[in-house]
């Protein structure tokens, strides 16, 4: 093989495919990145079996071949490399010599015939989605998914398409984000379970350009991200994802509105003071036209008031502020509606056209946490 490049392209389609290297795994050739050329292109590859990912990189092609090649000293070597060009020639014992400007290294590589090809995708439905879109609703849902393993189906996000309309839900032992937005094209009806690591991965590849569409195909095992030059291939998780609908009521005694910057700034506040091991909550103290915030832990106390409007009974109440901050932050309206039942049951916060729903579990308290 011998393929010409520029650095800054390759490192860019590097850093693509590099995320789909496990760090750890019983099959050493997963290690590498392979390179290959299929007529007059030239792709880089990684795959961790569940999760794989192919990119085409822009270069010329003076010899066809292929060769895989560790990913950790091969991106080393890339990213010092000067913004050159670059050649990359193979030799019969697999030995790759890379050479830009005055540099030229001469690493070990392997043959491609053990390294396992990323899945074949029947592609039987299909979704697009702005790569904004797509970016923003895993960002406003991905930290309420689950890392605990023990229930698989969990730590992954719940997609469903409806009527041309996307749903994603994701939730743990503790909080559930939901966010719904209407898609553009006709689409196919889809329920899918991705995994969480996949969605974040992506998140973070694409750009997030209004202007710029992605599309995604699933078949019963897997699923397919097509963008940019670039095919994400995941496997789904299998199960049925728990109803939300029998976890969440609507009905509720108290109505809270309020600013959702003034309410982050409190709980960021709060923040420093709630660690993990002494689980103390912040409280808050609900009254007409007042909500009273207070913590009292080992490390210290706040006590802080907030204007409001309020609608219903007063209450007093107790959270996490970490994962009622996470929440807050998804949101990007100015103003935002907390709803209410009693002590023990979860406060949940929606807009009126149900594009948003966030639930998270209250925390209990005694009088001593009452500052």
């Amino acid at each position: 093989m011998f393929i010409t490049c520029n650095q800054s392209d390759l490192i860019k389609t590097l850093n693509i495919v590099i995320r789909a290297v496990p760090s750890r795994s019983t099959i050493d050739i997963l290690s590498c990145v392979v390179i290959k050329t299929i007529g007059d292109t030239i792709n880089l590859v990684a795959n961790d079996i569940d999760f794989g990912i192919e990119s085409v990189l822009s270069g010329t092609v003076n010899e066809g071949g292929s060769i895989a090649l560790g990913a950790k000293i091969f991106t080393d070597i890339v990213r010092k490399l000067p913004n050159d060009t670059v050649t990359i020639k193979t030799d019969d014992t697999l030995r790759a010599t890379i050479t830009c400007g005055k540099s030229v290294f001469k690493i070990a590589g392997r043959g491609t015939d053990d390294y396992p090809d990323l899945p074949e995708v029947k592609k039987d439905k299909k979704i697009t989605i702005s790569q904004f879109s797509l970016k923003d609703v895993i960002n406003k849902t991905i930290f309420a998914a689950s890392t605990n393993e023990t229930v698989k189906i969990l730590t992954g996000e719940y997609f469903e398409v409806s009527d041309n309309r996307l749903r994603v839900t994701a939730l743990d032992n503790h909080r559930i984000a939901v966010h719904s937005i209407d898609l553009v094209d006709n689409n196919d009806n889809v329920k899918a379970i991705i995994p969480a690591k996949t969605l974040n991965e992506v998140s973070r590849i694409i750009s997030g350009e209004v202007s710029e569409n992605i599309d995604i195909y699933f078949d019963q095992r897997f699923l397919v991200f097509e963008f940019d030059d670039t095919v994400i291939t995941s496997r789904l998780i299998e199960g049925d994802y728990i109803d939300i609908h029998k976890m969440i009521s609507d009905d509720y005694e108290t109505k809270v509105h309020l600013n959702r910057i003034s309410l982050l700034e409190q709980l960021d506040s709060a923040s420093p003071l709630i660690t993990e091991s002494e689980k103390k909550p912040i409280i808050f103290d609900i009254t007409d036209k007042n909500m009273n915030l207070s913590a009292n832990t080992s490390i210290g106390s706040l006590n802080s008031d907030m204007d409001i409007e309020k609608e219903g009974r007063d209450i007093m109440i107790g959270f996490n502020p970490h994962f009622l901050m996470d929440a807050v932050k998804a949101i990007d309206d100015e103003t935002i509606d907390l709803y209410f039942t009693n002590q023990k049951a979860p406060c949940f916060i929606k807009d009126e056209d149900n594009s948003y729903k966030y639930v998270v579990l209250p925390v209990n308290f005694s009088t001593s946490d009452v500052e």
